[in-house]
């Protein structure tokens, strides 16, 4: 099967200091590895986006974007349909923005710029009004939290272990003392590798490959209490409330947003 790659905007230059670009990729696209000398802010507003930079590998699920800084080069590979927002900006805009790839928060305020901009397929900021609220996003990317990658990989074999039998299995509810046996450490010590290898806690990693999956899985349509169960809940509405903390919306109203044409 033939490798279906997006299309990516060719400029010597940028036609602004700060451009927005919006897309709509279809599943099992492929963006080929590129380099250009003004950052660039990858976002999912639907859907989950997979990145390569600089040989790291970032998630981009929604309310989180990935930051490319200039010259570093950089792919993407979709596994489902996605609703893109991207922002291009000047190396001179860049200063204060992170110098290395990593995830972003993205505000309610960023969102609801983007939102308004794809709407109105403002790719160039040309009036007062639109100037001003492009000032107030590069604003609030600066203030953005970072966060090295959404869902970081593992470099040690036995905590890479874990992880790949649970991405195998995310519905897997035995506890963190099961898997530190089963790679032959104390429980303490697996505790503290998460900690540091990954940035976060054994619970807080698989939430979020679980929220990872839920996006996946109603993108098939499934059923939402086939869903719950097979990431592991007790119940529907243990499920729609974790969604719902972590995607700001219910599991229905992400799907109905969906069908509408994104976030």
């Amino acid at each position: 099967m033939s490798i279906k790659y997006v299309k990516i905007p060719q400029f010597e230059a940028l036609p602004a200091p700060v451009y927005f670009r919006y897309d709509e990729f279809g599943a099992d696209t492929h963006s080929a590895a590129h380099r250009h000398a003004w950052g660039q802010l990858n976002y999912a507003a639907h859907g989950i986006m997979h990145l390569d930079i600089d040989g790291q590998r970032f998630i981009s699920p929604p309310h989180y974007a990935v930051w490319v800084p200039p010259d570093t080069e950089h792919s993407c590979y979709n596994p489902q349909a996605i609703v893109y927002r991207s922002v291009y900006l000047d190396r001179a805009l860049c200063q204060g923005l992170p110098g290395e790839p990593c995830t972003l928060v993205i505000s309610d305020i960023l969102k609801a710029i983007l939102g308004d901009f794809a709407a109105r397929d403002v790719k160039v900021p040309e009036d007062e009004a639109d100037q001003r609220l492009a000032r107030v996003l590069v604003d609030q990317l600066r203030r953005a939290p970072t966060q090295t990658c959404y869902l970081p990989y593992a470099r040690s074999a036995g905590l890479g272990d874990v992880l790949q039998a649970l991405h195998a299995e995310p519905g897997d509810n035995r506890p963190l003392g099961h898997w530190a046996a089963s790679v032959h450490v104390s429980e303490r010590t697996l505790a503290r590798q998460f900690i540091r290898e990954l940035g976060m806690s054994f619970g807080e990693w698989r939430l979020r490959l679980r929220f990872l999956r839920a996006i996946e899985a109603l993108e098939q349509n499934l059923p939402i209490q086939q869903i719950a169960f097979d990431l592991g809940y007790s119940s529907a509405s243990a499920f729609i409330a974790m969604f719902q903390r972590q995607a700001h919306c219910t599991p229905e109203q992400y799907r109905r947003r969906a069908r509408a044409g994104g976030l």
